[in-house]
């Protein structure tokens, strides 16, 4: 109880204090999901689309300002559970409200309905595609260098790096996932060290600054999952890149004009003007 609250703590700090600013926590919540896509666009996060093509996007304060990308929900509807990656932010949904990938909304619910209520959690170390992968943005050089950092399951609290012989540099988060060094680093290459939420931290090694080119390390935050099925040519998405920018918003899609199907009782929590308590 003492290791939450200090948890809880750090992130409202992190995120100027507000009491919904912070990230999905592993107790259950309830709320409602809508489901969106792409359209050959990547996320706030910047990741590639995951290769199952199960994503969500979070609302401003869930999505608190990037430190949710990366990690992992377990999405509850009318029809079962699915994981789901935090890939991107939705600026018009309040808390509670869940946008997911079209692919995720079926796993859950009919898509007709548009619109479901939902039960939620974050999943601590979830597995992940793969090892930690680093890649450094358009741009970087020894004077200034930003990265983008995947497969490390939990929400990072913290990017130190270091090259030959120097000191640890501490980076900064944007709020469209890169991690910045604004001084001069040296050519590298560099051990970065990732620290998550919980207190664990990852160090990948030999990493060459090397401008837009995705490095696999041998650095592991977590268990491998299995490697997905490939995806149907129908639902492939565009490649993505590399980018220092937010990513334009989207709107979620609500396919029925009438009102959804949905679990006696729960007809009230589905107005999208009303969000479920912080």
């Amino acid at each position: 109880m003492l290791l939450a609250g200090v948890l809880g703590v750090a992130i409202l700090l992190q995120n100027g204090g507000g009491a919904c600013a912070a990230p999905p926590t592993s107790a259950k919540r309830s709320g409602k999901a809508t489901f969106y896509d792409l359209a050959g666009t990547v996320g706030n996060c910047n990741f590639a689309p995951p290769a199952d093509d199960l994503y969500v996007a979070l609302g401003r304060s869930e999505y608190s300002g990037a430190l949710s990308c990366g990690s992992y929900l377990d999405v509850t509807g009318p029809k079962g559970t699915v994981r789901v990656k935090v890939f991107d932010s939705c600026p018009e949904c309040t808390p509670g409200w869940l946008d997911l990938s079209r692919t995720a909304f079926q796993r859950i619910a009919d898509p007709v309905q548009g619109i479901v209520p939902i039960t939620y959690r974050a999943v601590p170390d979830a597995p992940t595609p793969g090892p930690l992968s680093i890649t450094f943005a358009e741009g970087s050089s020894q004077y200034w260098w930003a990265v983008l950092i995947d497969n490390h399951a939990n929400p990072i609290a913290k990017v130190r790096a270091k090259g030959p012989g120097g000191d640890w540099m501490t980076a900064s988060r944007t709020d469209y996932n890169f991690w910045i060094i604004d001084r001069q680093t040296g050519n590298g290459p560099f051990q970065i060290a990732v620290t998550d939420i919980y207190g664990k931290t990852v160090t990948a090694r030999n990493v060459k600054l090397v401008p837009k080119k995705k490095q696999v390390t041998s650095a592991r935050a977590a268990a491998e999952v299995s490697a997905p099925a490939p995806k149907k040519k129908a639902t492939a998405k565009a490649k993505a890149t590399v980018k220092v920018k937010p990513t334009a918003s989207r709107t979620p899609i609500v396919e029925s004009s009438s009102a959804p199907a949905t679990d006696a009782g729960e007809s009230e929590n589905l107005d999208l003007t009303a969000a479920p308590a912080c």
